[in-house]
């Protein structure tokens, strides 16, 4: 089956929560919207023709340009981005899914960002998602267990943001 024919399909099962399609990419991709990530990745692995049944990487990407100068010449909005990276080992076919979010909920700063967790639909994304609300402070809804795997508990921010400022002295300990 085809990347059109898996796109048809989808738009015509999830309609507007398909956003943008890209099947010209060296990955080809679909972004969807948040509120559809939950049943299109359980469509994808659960349909025999598409049968998506491993998630072998999940990334956060943060389009922040720090620079104002820089920053005034990027033709895109401060947001981030999920990247799931699914595979079909009985179909040999890949696919990209992305997910764009704000930097910060509703705008306001220092409230995280939510997309559902989809470590019911492929366990690969619980460290995953672990490891990407640890360093980018995206948080996953429903997720069994989320909580900092990198970074101590207490640690204040988001190491690969950005604007992550790292700390001077953590418990008395100097950082840097």
């Amino acid at each position: 089956m085809g990347g059109q024919d898996l796109i048809t399909q989808l738009k015509d099962h999830f309609g507007d929560q398909i956003r943008d399609v890209n099947l010209e990419a060296i990955d080809p991709w679909i972004e969807v919207i948040p509120e559809g990530l939950i049943g299109i990745c359980t469509f994808l692995r659960d349909d025999p023709q598409f049968g998506f049944d491993f998630l072998s990487c999940l990334s956060g990407v943060d389009y922040f340009q720090p620079d104002p100068k820089k920053a005034a010449k990027v033709d895109w909005e401060p947001h981030l981005e999920l990247v799931y990276h699914l595979w079909s080992i009985a179909n040999k076919t890949s696919l990209v899914l992305k997910v764009i979010l704000p930097r910060w909920k509703d705008g306001v700063v220092d409230e995280l960002p939510e997309v559902p967790s989809v470590a019911g639909i492929w366990r690969t994304a619980d460290w995953h998602e672990r490891e990407i609300y640890d360093l980018f402070g995206i948080r996953f809804s429903g997720h069994p267990d989320l909580r900092r795997i990198l970074c101590p508990e207490d640690w204040v921010g988001y190491p690969l943001r950005k604007d992550y400022e790292m700390p001077v002295e953590y418990h008395g300990i100097r950082c840097r």
